[in-house]
């Protein structure tokens, strides 16, 4: 039944209206149920030929080659990104176009996923005899084992058969729903198998909030040479005087002892309270004695997400970078972060939340 459009006159009877939306918002949860039962049937019946599967990737010494036709076909696609992007080569071969000219892209360290619902499509069957003279092995994710796909290849990877989602049991949904999800547990586990880790995972996603929460400080931070540096025992004009850089100057001032460990940190805001206070004579006497001595800190090889936690949450501008002796490598500048950084960064949840920073011997200024 089409939804009516509401209007002035019957805005008083939401009878006439909110029934049609409940049957409609109910019909959504069914396909969705249905969805659901299709994966929990596929997670009761996975067996040991996903662990021999998973086994056969790992040993790759090529690329894996993944085709299908139709949704199948899309389906195929994601995972291939899905294999890529977490430490598996993988490209998605067209099987119309791989008859007219794309299996040379196959090479014979590769191996080849076919992925058909039914084990039936022409297209798809079509490559069996061509694939298995190049390829070093051949797996297909399929509905059935009597099919001709899975008695095609050398390992297939069975999704169960599932009555489709829609009201003619015809549009591809739960079984679709099925290979995705078969697709991404093989994806997944091949790459925890292979010991994949965030560092490789960032090398291969450089751009957008995933690739900037997995940056490292030490890629943002001013350099050393950069930032301005003094031994704490200069007095507060000196050091104002003297620790200049070229470019664009930071709002801090990082403060070393006389075995070059970081001591403490000067900022423009203390020196503008040191003014207010009309507390002139004390830019004679050492720094040490106006700094502010509990910094907090970051290691090299902290996440650049974590470090902005920190930032924000402690209403800071600048946050030193620090080898394990605690001697100063660089700094992080609020607003150079903010060059590479989105406006919604913070509210990313693509991956776990960063936690602030636990501060060990030095309390930040604020």
């Amino acid at each position: 039944m089409p939804l009516a459009r509401r209007n002035v006159a019957d805005s008083n009877s939401p009878s006439a209206f909110d029934k049609p939306l409940n049957s409609v918002v109910e019909r959504g949860r069914n396909v969705l149920r249905s969805e659901r039962q299709a994966i929990e049937q596929l997670i009761e019946g996975l067996d040991d030929s996903f662990a021999r599967a998973v086994e056969r990737l790992l040993g790759c010494r090529g690329s894996v080659v993944v085709s299908g036709m139709g949704k199948a076909g899309i389906v195929g696609q994601k995972l291939a990104a899905s294999l890529s992007s977490t430490g598996t080569p993988s490209c998605f071969l067209h099987p119309a176009e791989a008859v007219h000219g794309d299996l040379g892209c196959i090479r014979p360290h590769d191996i080849v996923l076919l992925l058909s619902y039914s084990g039936e499509t022409d297209e798809v069957l079509r490559l069996l005899p061509l694939v298995s003279e190049v390829a070093d092995a051949s797996l297909a994710i399929t509905a059935r084992a009597d099919s001709t796909l899975a008695r095609g290849v050398d390992l297939a990877l069975l999704t169960g058969q599932h009555p489709e989602a829609c009201h003619m049991g015809l549009a591809p949904s739960c079984s679709t729903t099925a290979m995705l999800a078969l697709g991404d547990a093989l994806a997944l586990v091949v790459s925890s198998q292979r010991g994949f880790t965030r560092e490789q995972f960032a090398k291969l996603h450089p751009a957008g909030n995933l690739g900037k929460q997995l940056t490292r400080v030490e890629e943002v931070m001013r350099p050393l040479a950069e930032c301005r540096l003094a031994v704490d025992s200069q007095s507060v004009r000196d050091v104002l005087i003297h620790v200049g850089r070229p470019g664009r100057r930071t709002g801090a001032t990082m403060l070393t002892n006389a075995t070059g460990e970081l001591s403490g940190i000067f900022t423009d805001s203390d020196l503008a309270r040191l003014l207010e206070a009309s507390h002139e004579s004390q830019l004679d006497q050492p720094i040490a004695q106006v700094m502010t001595r509990r910094v907090q800190t970051v290691s090299a090889g902290t996440y650049l997400a974590d470090a902005m936690r920190t930032l924000a949450q402690l209403k800071i501008s600048e946050l030193p970078v620090v080898s394990p002796d605690r001697r100063p490598l660089g700094l992080i500048d609020i607003t150079d972060v903010m060059c590479v950084m989105s406006e919604d960064w913070s509210r990313s949840d693509e991956l776990a939340e960063p936690q602030i920073l636990p501060i060990s011997a030095h309390r930040t200024h604020v």
